[in-house]
């Protein structure tokens, strides 16, 4: 059981990444505001992202590219997305 709860964190924490991304935050972003808004300790989610970044080189690679063409997410955008995030989430594990 103890494998299944953890692996059921690490898709929790894979999905909230996942969302981050469609707000194109950062790697560093993305850490943060998991830690400030979710509790999720800010190595797991840099473990996560570096995992789904070993599977999905292409897309990072672009990902990235285009991080570097977009200026950055003011703090007040980059909370208010989060929020959102944690929200849609908690909607999600209520069904």
């Amino acid at each position: 059981m103890a494998g299944s709860s953890s692996a059921s964190y690490i898709h929790m924490v894979q999905h909230m990444i996942e969302k981050c991304l469609i707000f194109h935050m950062s790697k560093e972003e993305c850490v943060e505001a998991l830690s400030k808004h979710a509790n999720i300790t800010p190595v797991i989610t840099s473990t996560v992202w570096k995992e789904l970044e070993k599977e999905n080189k292409e897309f990072f690679k672009a990902y990235e590219e285009r991080q570097s063409k977009q200026e950055q997410m003011s703090e007040e955008e980059t909370n208010q997305m989060i929020q959102k995030i944690i929200s849609d989430s908690s909607k999600d594990s209520d069904d």
